[in-house]
């Protein structure tokens, strides 16, 4: 069975920082070829696409996060990580981890990050 757990999320300051933690198992010893990706959904909002990266392709980051945000991947240790700088109010949501390849995605089930003074 495959299960993601995502973990570091956390009330901070704006201009602050977090860097958030996925754990995936049971997904076998080809982690390196599963997509994976972070997404954060907000109150009233739809989920959206943060981040994701690809084995051997890079990364990709929707425009209000570049330069502020950075995702990476250990694929020995099959987890995914989002490390997120200048934290601006509006980045507040929960946060969730995925892992897709072909027909088959799975999620963690989120990881909140509230950004407040």
């Amino acid at each position: 069975q495959v299960q993601l757990v995502e973990s570091g999320g956390g009330l901070v300051q704006p201009g602050g920082s977090l860097r958030l933690s996925c754990a995936v198992s049971g997904i076998g010893t080809d982690f390196d070829v599963w997509h994976t990706g972070w997404y954060r959904q907000a109150p009233g909002q739809q989920r959206e696409l943060v981040a994701r990266i690809f084995s051997g392709v890079g990364a990709f980051y929707v425009d209000s996060v570049k330069g502020r945000f950075s995702i990476s991947r250990d694929n020995a240790a099959n987890r995914v990580y989002l490390q997120m700088n200048s934290l601006k109010p509006e980045d507040t949501a929960v946060y969730y981890c995925k892992v897709s390849r072909m027909t088959d995605e799975y999620w963690g089930q989120g990881t909140q990050v509230t950004v407040s003074s």
